[in-house]
């Protein structure tokens, strides 16, 4: 099969959780035709290699700063080179995209960006759950608890745990008993925490804990990075059992009672 020749840029590809299986179709294409492949070694598995050509330049980044990663991509681009810079994950989300994709806007040289399946969506799928059930709950809050990166004081996890929406809590593992004393201000003792290790690699491990035990857990597991929280009132219908008072609960899109523009309301006789 004859290759497609890249245009010489720098594409910013979300890599997922960490299965390659769950790699988009475009991010998959651009590993197998890219000329230079940088990659944030301790947070995407090898694997996600297994596609890239056996002359093209694989890069290892995570004892790289921004400041020698910067140069070594525009350099390939302006050599006429395609460049694979792959972030774990989705970019959007805690990828540290923002500064580079500034950079190379200042430098001119050309950017796409791929994305990438989250962690969160991942560990709904393990868990057999969705996150947003109707009349439980609707809403789902992405965030991180400050650490040495601070968040801003209006986004404080106090604040937001009072939605009681479910919650994807990143980046806490460290300050996981600073996380749950302030979840559990407005988060019930017994709510379902799913701690989720490494979601996506050979050792991925998922446990279903309450909320009180979340610290705990944790510590138990020695659990300091790649671990991702989800706080939600939805884990009581995990595998699809939903608790007894619940049970009559379901969307409206495909309830008999519900039209729609697809699907209107049969003529009375």
């Amino acid at each position: 099969m004859s290759r497609i020749m890249l245009e010489p840029k720098v594409y910013i590809v979300g890599a997922g959780p960490g299965d390659p299986d769950l790699l988009t179709v475009r991010a998959q294409k651009l590993l197998a035709e890219g000329d230079v492949i940088l990659f944030a070694d301790s947070l995407v598995p090898r694997q996600i290699l297994q596609w890239v050509r056996s002359d093209a330049e694989v890069i290892r980044t995570a004892n790289k700063t921004l400041e020698e990663i910067l140069p070594l991509m525009i350099d390939r681009v302006r050599s006429q080179k395609s460049v694979i810079r792959l972030h774990s994950g989705d970019p959007s989300l805690y990828g540290a995209v923002h500064e580079q994709m500034q950079a190379l806007a200042a430098a001119e040289i050309e950017f796409e960006v791929i994305p990438g399946i989250s962690a969160f969506q991942l560990a709904a799928a393990r868990l057999k759950v969705e996150l947003t059930v109707p009349e439980l709950v609707q809403t789902i809050i992405l965030t991180r608890i400050s650490g040495r990166t601070q968040v801003p004081p209006t986004e404080e996890l106090s604040s937001l745990a009072a939605h009681r929406a479910s919650l994807c809590l990143y980046l806490s593992a460290r300050h996981v008993q600073n996380a749950q004393d302030q979840l559990i201000q407005h988060y019930p003792s017994d709510c379902p925490v799913a701690v989720c290790f490494r979601l996506g690699w050979p050792d991925e491990k998922i446990w279903v804990v309450p909320l009180s035990e979340m610290t705990a857990l944790t510590e138990r597991e020695n659990l300091i990075r790649t671990t991702l929280y989800v706080i939600s009132p939805a884990l009581e219908a995990m595998g699809g059992r939903m608790v007894q008072e619940k049970s009559e609960v379901r969307s409206r899109l495909y309830n008999p009672d519900h039209s729609h523009l697809f699907r209107p309301r049969p003529e009375p006789h």
